[in-house]
């Protein structure tokens, strides 16, 4: 199987913390998502993988894989200039966004958004993420000109063991 990669468009979310509440009537307890942008992202997420696996007539992603998930921010207004400098950096704008979310749990959100499309089997399968980030939009080779993600997901090559190690001294 080849890799594939598709745009998710939308604001990415990060994964973040659950609260429980009790159910009135049942008695047991909810875990209810601290946050609410989650669903929407989650949701795009799962419909970008269903396209791109339908696209490519792809079986369902299983055994080690290797990732690529590049999460694009729009800057904020107050990073920029104002009056007929509007269209120029402030000189403190930060270069990269360093800021929340964190780029962990938006990778955290994002995947446990493809194992509920059975886009892969699970994301324990991701051995290796060959590039994890957060830039702003259209200042990054793999930006987007808007808010989103570029997921690319692929086998992970077969590395034959070593059959002899040898052991310093």
């Amino acid at each position: 199987m080849t890799g594939i990669a598709f745009v998710v468009r939308g604001t990415p979310a990060p994964q973040g913390s659950k609260r429980g509440i009790i159910h009135r009537s049942t008695g047991r307890v909810v875990l209810i998502e601290s946050s609410k942008n989650v669903a929407p992202w989650r949701e795009a997420v799962r419909s970008a993988a269903a396209a791109a696996r339908r696209e490519h007539s792809a079986n369902i992603f299983d055994g080690p894989l290797y990732a690529s998930m590049v999460f694009t921010i729009v800057r904020p207004r107050s990073h920029y200039r104002t009056g007929r400098n509007a269209h120029l950096l402030r000189d403190d704008a930060p270069i990269r966004p360093d800021t929340k979310p964190d780029v962990s749990k938006l990778a955290r959100s994002t995947e446990d958004a493809l194992t509920d499309a059975h886009f892969w089997l699970d994301d324990a399968r991701v051995v290796e993420y060959t590039r994890l980030a957060k830039v702003w939009a259209r200042e990054d080779p793999e930006a987007l000109d808007t808010p989103g993600a570029v997921i690319r997901v692929w086998p992970a090559p077969v590395i034959t063991p070593q059959l002899a190690l040898e052991v310093p001294a």
